[in-house]
């Protein structure tokens, strides 16, 4: 165990206490939520930064990333979407959610092929994930109807255009090896 994959693990342990804090009755909640996702959200940026930086990289540790960020992503929105039953954050936040699915799977199945490489994390994903933990942090931090929600708003609509594109550029890699010409 090293200092990224401690990150990595505080992440997962931030959940339950992302989602507690979201539901206390207090107004508060919702900047301390905020901070709470803005603070898994550097973790995220800094396992990867100091595993690069102090040659601490692990199998366990490109497993558990991965997985960390997708577990805090998919529990934030879902708690925005049933706190705010609202059509326009559900529908970005469906096409988010089923893309990690479909993504991971499609990353697992070409790691049983021995091909992970060919769906390894691109340019443009890192685009998405800045995308979807900023619009989170608007959506947790600012009240439906206010400016920030808005901007909120905006923005997952933007992560969630750039998540299919993604999502394009992976199944379009992987393409080959799916479905071989015989």
């Amino acid at each position: 165990m090293n200092l990224p994959n401690i990150l990595t693990m505080s992440r997962i342990i931030m959940i339950p206490i992302f989602v507690v804090v979201f539901y206390l009755p207090y107004e508060w909640r919702y900047l301390v939520s905020a901070a709470i996702f803005a603070l898994a959200a550097v973790t995220d940026w800094l396992d990867g930064y100091l595993a690069r930086r102090l040659n601490q990289s692990t199998p366990f540790g490109a497993f558990l990333d991965p997985v960390a960020d997708k577990l805090m992503v998919a529990v934030a929105l879902t708690v925005l979407i049933e706190e705010h039953h609202s059509f326009l954050l559900t529908l970005p936040a469906t096409v988010i959610i089923c893309r990690e699915i479909v993504i991971s799977a499609l990353r697992e199945w070409m790691a049983e092929m021995g091909k992970r490489a060919s769906v390894a994390v691109s340019y443009i994903g890192k685009i998405k994930t800045t995308a979807q933990m900023g619009s989170i942090i608007m959506l947790l931090a600012f009240p439906m109807g206010t400016g920030g929600a808005l901007a909120g708003t905006i923005v997952l609509y933007g992560a969630a255009i750039l998540t299919l594109w993604s999502m394009v550029i992976y199944l379009r890699a992987a393409w080959p090896d799916l479905f071989p010409k015989t």
